[in-house]
């Protein structure tokens, strides 16, 4: 898998980093040499004068404005590494504002809605060491196993506990996904020594892959596992062991 053009620098609550940074604003690296290959190709096209800013916008993907004869435009991040296809469509839109072209960009925004930053901070602290396991490591070792560690900026913490008193569960949530805060919850009856390493990491996997495909609205109806979910979902290489595990330990996962 290619590396990315640019990357968003981690939550510093979950990577810490011997580096130091402005706190004015979003913090991205941007690979020098694929920036200037995509302005060449919009100054090309322009015939004209071309200044291109990356950015990390969470609304505004695309936009431009003309100074003094230079036309400045601002691009989101995840058009850097954009196939060749997508990014030629992006220079006819921004420069013509041609409508296939227009469909192209808005379809490689869709397909990578999980790149744009949070909407939404997260409250209070995060907590990924648990007594028997570590979400962090298990994070770790899946976007590495599976996305060469590409994904830097979701975050991972244990939910709350089930507090004493309540009703007996008759379903478990064993994690969840806020796209709204790039967030996976897993539920703290995993961190025990009774449930396997390869099971937590299936549930991270499943999280993940939440982030990675959006839910599906078909004729009004919102699938949150559409057909590409679950292809993603079946490349985890313990699949069949953890719904297997699962299905012979519900009960016990249930009663917590």
């Amino acid at each position: 898998m290619a590396a990315a053009a640019a990357v968003r620098i981690p939550d510093p609550r979950v990577a810490s980093l011997p580096l130091f940074f402005t706190s004015g604003g979003p913090q991205i690296f941007v690979h020098e040499g694929a920036r200037q290959a995509l302005e060449r190709k919009l100054e090309l096209r322009a015939s004209g004068p071309v200044q291109l800013a990356v950015t990390d916008n969470r609304q505004r993907m695309i936009s431009q404005t003309r100074e003094r004869g230079t036309q400045r435009i601002r691009v989101h991040m995840m058009f850097l590494d954009a196939p060749e296809r997508v990014q030629d469509a992006l220079v006819e839109y921004v420069l013509s504002g041609d409508r296939a072209a227009s469909q192209i960009v808005g379809e490689y925004i869709e397909e990578n809605n999980h790149r744009i930053r949070a909407l939404r901070a997260i409250r209070g602290p995060l907590r990924t060491r648990g007594k028997v396991h570590d979400l962090a490591e298990a994070f770790a070792r899946v976007n590495e196993t599976y996305y060469g560690g590409r994904i830097s900026d979701v975050l991972i913490t244990w939910g709350r506990k089930t507090r004493a008193g309540e009703a007996a569960r008759q379903t478990i949530k064993l994690g969840s996904y806020s796209a709204e805060e790039r967030l996976i919850r897993i539920h703290p009856v995993l961190d025990k020594k009774w449930v396997p390493r390869y099971f937590v990491a299936y549930i991270v996997y499943h999280e993940l892959v939440h982030h990675l495909v959006a839910p599906l609205r078909v004729s009004g109806k919102l699938y949150l596992h559409p057909p590409e979910f679950v292809r993603k979902e079946r490349e985890f290489k313990h699949y069949d062991r953890a719904i297997a595990w699962e299905e012979a330990h519900i009960g016990r996962l249930l009663r917590g």
